[in-house]
C-alpha cells in the first residue's frame, strides 16, 4: 500500500509539502524571534530585502566590497532605510540571521565598553578568520583573549616605545629612497616596506629589511589573502562560496615568512629565555612568545597577528597623511615651521619633543579621523542583551538583541558625520576638508572620535604607532621641504579590505631642502 501511494505521489507535490513545512517553521521561528527580541527592547527600521535569503543584499555589500565602494554601502543603508530622525542604526535579516549596522557613537561605546561583557568577537568570526589570524589576540574572547593581550603589553610600555633607535635606522634607509629632486615615487609602497621593516625589528629582533630588498612575494601574498579574508566576512552565511585558491597559496607565503622566525625562538632552552628575562637585552615579542608556549601555531597566530597591526595600519595612515600634505603646500610649510623650531633640520627628536610639538599631533589627528586605519569592525552579542539606540520612531529607543547576532559598526562613516560637527566657519573647516587648524578649536566629543577604538580592546600598540607615525613624519619633512602629487584627478579611492588605506598608491615628489650647511630656522 505503501509503495502504491509513493507512486501516486509526484515529485512537484513532494516539493510543494516541503516548502509549506519550511514556510511555517521559519515563520513560526521568526515570530518567537521577535517577541523575545520586543521583550528586551524594540528593533530598528529593517533594510528591504526583495530576494530569498536576503540574497540581493548579500550581492551589494559583496560588489561594494569588491569595487571599493564599502562606504558608499553603508550610506546607501543609513540614508535608504535609516530613521528620519536618527537614522545610523538599521537591520537587515539574511535567510535566518539578523544583521544590526550601526554608526551611532552611544551604540558603539556599548558594545566597546559600557556592556562589554554582552559583545565579542565570537564563535562566528572566529571560524571566518582562522585560516588566517588563529587564535590570536584579534580573533578570540575571554579568558583566552586576556592572556593574549596580557602576553602582547609589555612590548609597549613607555621604555620600550620612547626607545626611538629602530625607528631612526629604518628611516635613514627609507628617505635615502625617496628621491630628493623631484622623482616620481610610490610614497605608499615605501611605507609599507618600512613599517614591516620596523615591526619586525623591534617586534621580533630582527628586521627582514625589505627596504633593501623588497620582499614583494611576502608583500603580494599578504594583500591578496587581506583581500579574500574581506570578501569571506562581508559574505556572511555564503561565505563558503568564496574561491579561496590564491588566499591558500597565499597563507603559505605567509607561513614560510614566518617559520624562521618561530624555529629561532624555539632553538632556545627555558633557560636561555629565562637569562633574556632577567638581563631584558635584546628581549623581544618573540621570546616572549616562546616563554609562553612551544606550541608552533600558537606562536605563528599571534606573529601573523601583531605584523597585520604593526605594519599595514601605520603604512596606511602615513600614507594617507602624505596623500593630504601633498595637496596642501601650506600645511607642509607650517609643520615643517614648527618641526624646525623645535629640533633643528638634522637632530633626532626624541619622545618629548614629538610629544611638544602640537600641529604635528594635529596632522596626525586629522588623518586618523578621515582615515581611520580599521574603518569597518564587528562584533557579535555573546549573551541576549540590548543596544541604547535604534528603535522607537526616532530612531532613539533601546533595541533587544538576541544572542549570537552580529553588529557591524563604521568608524568612517561616524567620523565623517556632519551632524556630530559644528556648522563650518572661517575657524571651523568643512567636514570632508583635511584641516589640522580644526583641532585648535575644537576636542571631538566622548566616543565620536576612535581611530584606535575603545574600551577594554583599546588599541594595545596606540603609543606606538602614533611615534612611529610622528618621527618619521618629523624625519621626511627634516630632509624635504616640499612634497608635490603627482597623480591624475579621481584616481585615488578608499580601498578598505581590512585596513584603510590608498587604493592608488601615492604617487608624489620630494625635493630635498638645502640647508647651505646651516640650520634652518
Amino acid at each position: 500500500m505503501l509503495e502504491a501511494l509513493a507512486h501516486n505521489i509526484s515529485f512537484g507535490f513532494l516539493i510543494l509539502v516541503l516548502t509549506i513545512v519550511y514556510t511555517a517553521v521559519y515563520i513560526q521561528r521568526r515570530f518567537r524571534e521577535r517577541r523575545e527580541i520586543l521583550a528586551l527592547g524594540g528593533q530598528a527600521p529593517k533594510v528591504t530585502i526583495y530576494l530569498p535569503l536576503g540574497l540581493d543584499l548579500l550581492y551589494k555589500g559583496v560588489s561594494s566590497a569588491i569595487r571599493h565602494r564599502n562606504l558608499e554601502f553603508w550610506e546607501y543603508l543609513f540614508s535608504t532605510f535609516g530613521s528620519p530622525a536618527s537614522p545610523y542604526t538599521v537591520e537587515a535579516q539574511l535567510g535566518p540571521q539578523r544583521f544590526i549596522f550601526t554608526a551611532d557613537p552611544e551604540n558603539i561605546k556599548a558594545i566597546l565598553t559600557t556592556q562589554f561583557e554582552d559583545y565579542g568577537k565570537g564563535q562566528p568570526f572566529h571560524e571566518e578568520w582562522k585560516d588566517f589570524l588563529g587564535d590570536s589576540i584579534f580573533t578570540t574572547d575571554g579568558e583566552q583573549w586576556h592572556d593574549s593581550r596580557s602576553l602582547i603589553r609589555p612590548q609597549f610600555i613607555k621604555d620600550r616605545v620612547s626607545d626611538l633607535v629602530t625607528f631612526e635606522k629604518h628611516v635613514n634607509v627609507l628617505c635615502g629612497l625617496m628621491g630628493g629632486k623631484g622623482q616620481e615615487i610610490d610614497v605608499s609602497a615605501l611605507f609599507f616596506r618600512y613599517t614591516l621593516d620596523a615591526a619586525t625589528d623591534f617586534l621580533l629582533g630582527k628586521s627582514v629589511d625589505s627596504l633593501h630588498n623588497s620582499q614583494a612575494e611576502f608583500a603580494e601574498a599578504f594583500a591578496e589573502v587581506q583581500r579574500v579574508q574581506s570578501i569571506i566576512a562581508r559574505a556572511g552565511p555564503m561565505n563558503k562560496f568564496v574561491p579561496r585558491r590564491s588566499f591558500n597559496a597565499g597563507l603559505k607565503v605567509i607561513n614560510s615568512f614566518v617559520n624562521p622566525y618561530i624555529e629561532r625562538a624555539l632553538r632556545l632552552s627555558p633557560e636561555e629565555l629565562e637569562m633574556k628575562t632577567k638581563s631584558d637585552l635584546g628581549y623581544t615579542f618573540l621570546h616572549a612568545l616562546a616563554r609562553f608556549t612551544r606550541d608552533r601555531t600558537v606562536i605563528r597566530d599571534q606573529l601573523v597577528a601583531v605584523l597585520l597591526a604593526g605594519r599595514d595600519t601605520t603604512a596606511a595612515t602615513l600614507s594617507w597623511t602624505f596623500y593630504e600634505l601633498a595637496q596642501h603646500p601650506e600645511i607642509v610649510q607650517k609643520l615643517r615651521r614648527e618641526i624646525l623650531e623645535s629640533v633643528g633640520p638634522t637632530r633626532p627628536p626624541t619622545y618629548s619633543d614629538l610629544k611638544s610639538m602640537r600641529y604635528l599631533q594635529h596632522v596626525i589627528n586629522e588623518t586618523l579621523r578621515l582615515y581611520p586605519a580599521v574603518p569597518f569592525n564587528v562584533r557579535t552579542s555573546l549573551r541576549s542583551t540590548t543596544l541604547p539606540r535604534g528603535s522607537g520612531h526616532d530612531g532613539l529607543s533601546p533595541m533587544g538583541i538576541l544572542k549570537d547576532t552580529p553588529v557591524g559598526y563604521c568608524t568612517l562613516l561616524m567620523h565623517r558625520r556632519r551632524d556630530l560637527y559644528p556648522p563650518p566657519s572661517p575657524e571651523f573647516a568643512d567636514v570632508m576638508a583635511f584641516s589640522p587648524e580644526r583641532w585648535d578649536v575644537w576636542t571631538p566629543k566622548s566616543w565620536q572620535y576612535i581611530p584606535f577604538n575603545g574600551g577594554p580592546r583599546i588599541c594595545i600598540g596606540q603609543q606606538f604607532a602614533l611615534t612611529e607615525m610622528g618621527y618619521t613624519i618629523v624625519r621626511i619633512l627634516q630632509r624635504f621641504e616640499r612634497v608635490e602629487r603627482r597623480w591624475k584627478d579621481g584616481e585615488q579611492f578608499l580601498k578598505a579590505e581590512i585596513v584603510l588605506q590608498p587604493g592608488a598608491g601615492v604617487r608624489v615628489a620630494f625635493w630635498e631642502a638645502d640647508t647651505g650647511g646651516k640650520e634652518e630656522l
